[in-house]
């Protein structure tokens, strides 16, 4: 059985009020310090800006009062299909929603790309994540061996997730 994206049909009221706006060269300092606070086996800051430079999809999520960073995403089309490469909430706002909202922009743009299928990799030691994807309707498809690093020079593997995007039918 194929699971289809649904959005929440009732808004998280903890969610913290927040807008959703194109990440661009001039927010990568920031990005990319929230990103070595957020990951032990963070991006550098070369992946931004080549991410940047090859027009991949990369939103902010930005406090609606103070304009604070809150997260971002960075994901590449690729012909009938979008690869979530990279999504990240600061730690002191995390749970609070703002990884599902950003995951339902970057569906909506799926939808409005005509992509069928959303991809991602996830850490196989993070059940936290791994349960939230599944809860969005992601399906577990496989595993990466050895994709990412770990502590004292180890690897870890991924879980790769799928997630099928259901064209006809808004949201509820």
């Amino acid at each position: 059985m194929s699971a289809l994206w649904r959005a929440a049909p009732v808004p998280d009221p903890e969610a913290e009020p927040s807008v959703s706006v194109p990440m661009t060269t001039a927010d990568i300092d920031a990005v990319w310090a929230l990103e070595t606070r957020a990951y032990p086996f963070p991006w550098t800051r070369g992946n931004f800006v080549d991410s940047l430079a090859a027009g991949y999809t990369a939103q902010l999520i930005r406090a609606a009062g103070d304009g604070r960073l809150l997260g971002y995403l960075v994901a590449m089309a690729g012909a009938d299909e979008m690869h979530l490469l990279n999504i990240t909430v600061a730690p002191e706002v995390r749970r609070r929603g703002l990884a599902r909202r950003m995951i339902e922009g970057l569906v909506e743009r799926c939808r409005d790309a005509g992509a069928g299928r959303l991809w991602l990799e996830v850490r196989e030691s993070n059940a936290g994540a791994r349960a939230a994807y599944l809860k969005l309707g992601f399906v577990e498809m496989g595993t990466r061996p050895g994709y990412y690093p770990a502590a004292r020079g180890r690897r870890e593997s991924a879980v790769v997730m799928s997630l099928a995007i259901d064209h006809g039918a808004e949201p509820a």
